[in-house]
């Protein structure tokens, strides 16, 4: 029964403190906001380089034209055979019919062009694969598979007329390179940022914790135990964190509203706001949570200077 007495008397004891310093309180909240603040807008920058880098490895691929004489049947094999590597994403094909029909629609404005066609009497394109890797790093295994593997061949001939990844090879390999250090100095970017809004929070609390150290201290010497006096700091620091929390989530709503046409323009398609909207109870979990475990741990931390009389 002691026990639950004294939870309900740090708990009142926490309340009231957060209301009474009431200057202190908007002032250790401004700080938590900015810090929440910054914990969110990492979300949407790093759903946003996600998106953006998704979609570039979605341009990236290598095509395999064959000659105009390769059956299909050995083709839809060699296609059959490519879906089953691990590094394989898909693999699409196209039919010499196809390819021509697609050729013509692209070029439906240009009968220069579409007139030399039909001069030459016959189809002159080839069918192909267009094949998209997992990671644009395996690429080249899936163009040494391409040239070696037996399914390839007919009688003894291969069926292959050509691979563009060695013309690619180049643009393939760094962009490659661009995208793993963009997700590497991602990390970075956002470890750094969360590590200086923390310390900045912690000292903002650890300050207004000075404040009372002299009540601390009284406690201390008519002997309160160290958790009785560091929970009611805890709490105040849960409720910075909480309220804060809620600050940011509703500041968010009208700055992603404001900002969601500009980042669909320009990171291909991604709008911040109905990335908001969507994933609105995972941010709102991540920014309250973040802000009680942060609030809760500075004060805890905070404190304990204070206890030692």
């Amino acid at each position: 029964m002691s026990t639950w007495v004294n939870i309900k008397r740090i708990l009142r004891t926490g309340f009231f403190s957060f209301s009474r310093n009431a200057f202190v309180s908007l002032s250790s909240i401004v700080v938590m906001v900015i810090t929440l603040s910054t914990i969110g807008s990492l979300i949407f920058l790093s759903a946003i380089l996600n998106n953006t880098l998704t979609e570039v490895r979605g341009k990236v691929d290598i095509n395999v034209y064959f000659i105009t004489a390769a059956p299909e049947d050995d083709i839809l094999a060699v296609q059959k055979r490519l879906e089953t590597l691990p590094e394989v994403a898909s693999a699409t094909y196209t039919s010499r019919e196809q390819a021509l029909q697609e050729f013509r629609e692209r070029h439906e404005n240009d009968q220069v062009t579409l007139q030399a066609l039909e001069e030459l009497g016959d189809n002159p394109l080839d069918a192909s694969l267009n094949i998209k890797a997992k990671s644009p790093s395996q690429y080249e295994g899936i163009a040494a598979f391409l040239q070696e593997s037996p399914l390839l061949s007919r009688d003894g001939v291969s069926i292959v007329d050509k691979v563009d990844y060695f013309q690619n090879k180049e643009a393939i390999e760094r962009l490659t390179r661009i995208i793993d250090s963009a997700e590497r100095l991602g990390s970075m970017i956002t470890v750094v940022l969360v590590a200086v809004s923390v310390l900045i929070t912690f000292n903002t609390i650890r300050l207004a914790i000075f404040i009372s150290r002299e009540e601390i201290a009284v406690m201390r010497l008519v002997g309160a135990s160290s958790s009785y006096v560091r929970g009611p700091f805890v709490v105040v620091g849960l409720l910075y964190g909480a309220v804060a929390g809620i600050l940011a989530i509703l500041l968010f709503y009208p700055v992603t509203y404001w900002l969601g046409g500009v980042t669909e323009n320009f990171f291909v398609g991604m709008n911040v706001f109905d990335y908001y909207t969507k994933n609105f109870g995972q941010i709102f979990a991540i920014l309250i949570g973040s802000g009680a475990a942060i609030g809760a741990l500075s004060s805890w931390l905070a404190v304990r200077k204070y206890l030692k009389i």
